[in-house]
């Protein structure tokens, strides 16, 4: 049995301005599924739909997966309402299981473990008073940067360690890791402040072209945005490059009750002040 839970208002204070759609599993078997979620338009025709990605695990009881900004309320209000009725349309198929069960790929835990244990290390970077120990080949296969550096004509390809400036010893910690695994650890072990984190995070991505790591950054840096952070997160967006990032701020801001916000924060003025063509692509997307 399942539960479609609707909020409004937005799952968290972060999706404030939002409505978030999520499918909730009452039974307690432990099932894969496909949810898809949409919202018809005046029209009768689909309009919005909930970015819910592939065949997802639902563990027993209590188990939920959703999309938490479906759809902005100014939109649903504008291209959905009708007589004061919306209509959403939801599904939820079950898959079935192969008939000789695979385990989930495991490399990544065998390459953390690599790096946890340091075996085989053969280079080594210093930053500040730390030391991270890593392995030349790992590194050049995930990052061309690191490629080039290392297996290269560059002088960092015949130095046993390396000393590195501009990043701290935490965000290098963090990057690495995802280099050996392909993950991120959870807010709650990034320390005080996440999304500073994220930043710092997307900066080293970008600095070692390190394409999906820069997009989850982007992602979780997204899901924070507030009226706020905003400007100062566009502005961000618009130093290191991250086109997705920057587009969603824009829409963020075209809407005008987050405008009439954003605009009285200090990060619009240093906006402003550093990016005027983004400020431009601003007047242009809201009209004004």
């Amino acid at each position: 049995m399942w539960r479609v839970k609707y909020f409004p208002q937005g799952f968290t204070e972060a999706e404030k301005g939002y409505v978030s759609i999520f499918f909730e599993l009452l039974s307690k078997a432990n099932v894969p599924a496909i949810c898809q979620a949409f919202v018809t338009g005046k029209d009768g025709h689909p309009r919005y739909c909930a970015d819910i990605p592939g065949v997802r695990w639902f563990p027993g009881a209590g188990g939920m997966s959703g999309c938490s900004r479906f759809v902005s309320q100014p939109d649903l209000e504008e291209h959905c309402l009708t007589e004061g009725h919306v209509t959403f349309v939801c599904a939820v198929m079950v898959t079935r299981g192969s008939s000789i069960p695979v385990p989930a790929p495991d490399i990544g835990k065998h390459l953390g473990a690599l790096l946890e244990t340091s075996d085989g290390a053969d280079v080594s970077f210093t930053i500040g008073d730390e030391t991270f120990r890593a392995h030349r080949a790992v590194l050049a296969a995930r990052s061309a940067v690191f490629r080039a550096e290392l297996l290269g004509s560059m002088a960092e390809a015949t130095m046993p360690n390396i000393t590195l400036h501009d990043i701290a010893p935490a965000t290098f910690r963090v990057m690495l890791r995802f280099v050996y695994t392909d993950a991120l650890p959870a807010d709650s072990e990034l320390g005080g402040s996440p999304s500073e984190m994220m930043k710092d995070l997307l900066a080293a991505a970008d600095r070692y072209a390190l394409d999906r790591l820069k997009i989850l950054c982007a992602q979780k840096l997204w899901e924070a945005v507030s009226a706020d952070t905003v400007a100062s997160t566009l502005a961000f967006a618009e130093t290191y490059s991250c086109p997705e990032l920057k587009n969603r701020c824009i829409g963020f801001f075209a809407t005008w009750g987050n405008f009439k916000k954003a605009v009285l924060t200090k990060g619009f003025v240093q906006l402003v002040q550093q990016f005027p063509s983004v400020v431009d692509e601003l007047r242009e997307r809201i009209g004004s």
